[in-house]
């Protein structure tokens, strides 16, 4: 049974957050100014324009290049990785005006420009100015070669050296850029900043001394689990008492069984009630994809108990990472992760003793089946609290709960709705309610009634109607017959339950009709004739098609299934075969909560056990099939009149339904 509530975190622990969070106030004025700077030198290399030594140079082909140097029509050459310049010995293009001397500007682009130092040792007639061109240069290793045939003056072009700016953009911003991103990822907003501390553990802090609105008083249908747990309730409150006599508290509770009975609910229900620091966290949120991340958070999390005790710790679904280590092969491969987390976490729970710092590890799982034996063992979970699906009394209790949430109608019978929902989970009755009350919203009602009770659990257990689904009027008479004979067998050969609707509206996935039985009691017990008498009503829906059209559908495969289980589990585990006699032949496994078992495996037995196997369940359901036949060919006239009144009505319930039944007769 679950219960939805919330708990207000530590004061302390909501400050520390806030401590945490990324503010530009916080900032020294140091790193300030240095990311100031480094944003607008970025900026100003990136959007600045920079003026390139090609701009008033022609550029011209390689080819043409090599043309001129061969024709020796160049004075001189300067050669760099990237581009070439040379200058052309054409007297013509740089003929000086007659008392003007040719004088290169200082802010001349020209590349030979302030370089005649360097040419003194060379022949006065190679000085002759000529036009400068470019070219883009292609692997040559001749090249030098031919320059010094031609009689070319040529030389490389020096690597300039980086200005100060290049090397501030190339050393300091990149890395002022990385940990400003860091601060944003960090600091963006609690889970990506909880996400990215690896060493840190992720779980939800409830802070003692806090009223928490939610204690054992509020919660409904596990009284047993509900008794175990108040032990732990009294040490925390009261640890004196125990540590005189000698007692010791148990380390670790572990709560087991289905899902939604409510293991998560009262482990904080023990938080609510003993009023100390209490640590939630998901078993999955230790593991993540960094090695050593499980491991480190579990240190932490139990060093954080340890500095706040007494305190609480529930780990929710304990499996994620609790699995054993014996199942599969010598090494794990890629679960090395968690089998580390798993260790630290065997390894912590034996660090501390009671009387040094009271921290009590709960625990909720429902695959108990698939835990590490180092886990179980005394010392570390010493108790096992079993949390079962709610008994009569119980679901009583949890709709009386949940009833106060909601407006209630005075037809609302309480009794009822529990006495027809056996096996349903507290979150089962739950989401009961809100489907009853989304119902009367629906249909405009300011209370809740009993009808939409009932059409609520109509809605969990066989789904929403298809109205939608139109059938052809022979396929609608078919699924009335085949209904209406699951009824007739069913009234006359109950099986512990009692038949209370009839419906042709095809409802769920695949359901083109059903017949709603509901146990008129809670049973743990189940005799070999009623188990027979189940598998007779499950059958008298082919057995009407059979009776009525001389033929069979497909209809009736789910039906099929559920009875040839039955006959199996008959033969096989409770020894209800007189032929094979008292044995079991199914090994069963422990207990799944989850039944998704897909059936027990068998043991190992000789091909004439597994044939007599097969020939027995084979009779049991040709014999159940043969008395469902004659069940309905002695009620043919009742069949007939059921039929065509469900034909009309599409829906036969309650009195009417019961008046009907009443007048089979068995054979």
């Amino acid at each position: 049974m679950d219960f939805v509530f919330s708990l207000s975190p530590a004061l302390k622990i909501m400050a520390n957050q806030e401590d945490n969070k990324f503010s530009w106030s916080r900032l020294p004025r140091l790193g300030k100014i240095l990311i100031i700077c480094s944003g607008v030198a970025a900026l100003g290399y990136f959007l600045i324009p920079r003026p390139s030594e090609l701009s008033n140079i022609p550029l011209e082909p390689y080819s043409e290049f090599i043309s001129k140097v061969e024709r020796g029509d160049i004075s001189r050459v300067r050669i760099g990785n990237q581009v070439i310049f040379y200058q052309s010995k054409d007297p013509l293009e740089s003929l000086p005006i007659p008392g003007n001397p040719p004088v290169n500007p200082p802010e001349s682009s020209n590349p030979f420009h302030g370089d005649s130092s360097s040419l003194a040792s060379k022949p006065s007639s190679n000085l002759v100015s000529g036009r400068v061109f470019a070219t883009i240069p292609v692997d040559n290793p001749q090249l030098p070669q031919l320059l010094q045939q031609k009689g070319v003056i040529f030389e490389a072009i020096p690597v300039a050296e980086n200005s100060w700016i290049s090397t501030l953009l190339a050393w300091v911003v990149p890395p002022l850029i990385l940990v400003a991103a860091m601060q944003f990822l960090f600091y963006r907003n609690d889970d990506t900043r909880k996400s990215l501390l690896f060493n840190k553990n992720l779980a939800k802090v409830y802070g003692d001394g806090e009223k928490y609105p939610i204690t054992f008083s509020d919660v409904a249908g596990a009284e047993e689990a509900k008794t175990e747990l108040k032990e732990i309730v009294e040490f925390l409150k009261d640890a004196e008492r125990f540590n005189k006599i000698g007692a010791r508290i148990p380390k670790g509770v572990l709560l087991v069984g289905p899902p939604g009975t409510g293991k998560t609910l009262l482990a904080k229900a023990v938080a609510g009630e003993a009023g100390v620091t209490f640590f939630s966290i998901s078993a999955s949120e230790f593991v993540e994809l960094f090695v050593g991340t499980g491991a480190a958070r579990v240190r932490d999390l139990f060093a954080q108990a340890k500095k706040n005790a007494p305190s609480i710790i529930f780990i929710d679904e304990l499996d994620a990472i609790g699995k054993s280590r014996s199942s599969g092969s010598g090494t794990s491969g890629s679960n090395d992760e968690r089998e580390q987390t798993l260790n630290q976490l065997l390894t912590e729970m034996d660090g501390f003793s009671p009387k040094e710092a009271v921290v009590i590890v709960l625990a909720a799982t429902n695959r108990p089946e698939t835990l590490d034996a180092a886990l179980l063992r005394p010392g570390r979970f010493d108790r096992q609290v079993l949390v079962d699906r709610p008994d009569l009394a119980g679901r009583l209790a949890i709709l009386e709960i949940y009833a106060k949430r909601v407006q209630m109608g005075e037809d609302v019978n309480l009794k009822a709705i529990a006495t027809q929902t056996p096996g349903f989970a507290g979150a089962d009755l739950a989401n009961l309610v809100n489907e009853a009350a989304l119902l009367a919203a629906r249909n405009n009602r300011e209370k809740v009634s009993q009808i939409d009770f009932k059409e609520a659990i109509e809605r969990v257990i066989a789904g929403l109607e298809k109205k939608s689904r139109v059938l052809s009027e022979k396929e609608k008479k078919i699924v009335a017959y085949h209904e209406v004979g699951h009824a007739l067998v069913g009234a006359v050969m109950p099986g512990g339950g009692r038949v209370e609707k009839i419906s042709i509206v095809p409802r769920g996935l695949s359901a083109l009709g059903y017949t709603l039985k509901i146990p008129t009691e809670d049973r743990f017990l189940m005799t070999e004739t009623e188990f027979k008498e189940q598998i007779t009503m499950l059958l008298g829906g082919r057995a009407a098609e059979e009776l009525i059209f001389g033929s069979v559908t497909n209809g009736a495969s789910d039906d099929l299934q559920r009875a040839t289980d039955i006959a199996e589990r008959m033969v096989t585990i409770y020894g209800m075969s007189k032929s094979l006699g008292p044995l079991a032949y199914d090994k069963t496994g422990q207990a799944n909560f989850l039944g998704n078992n897909q059936g027990s495996p068998r043991r190992s037995i000789g091909e004439n056990t597994a044939k007599a196997i097969d020939e027995e369940v084979k009779q049991i359901i040709d014999a159940s099939y043969q008395k469902a036949l004659a069940i309905l060919s002695h009620n043919g006239n009742l069949l007939e009149s059921i039929t065509a009144n469900l034909l009309t009505t599409e829906v036969i319930e309650g009195e009417e339904l019961q008046e009907l039944l009443n007048q089979a007769q068995m054979i």
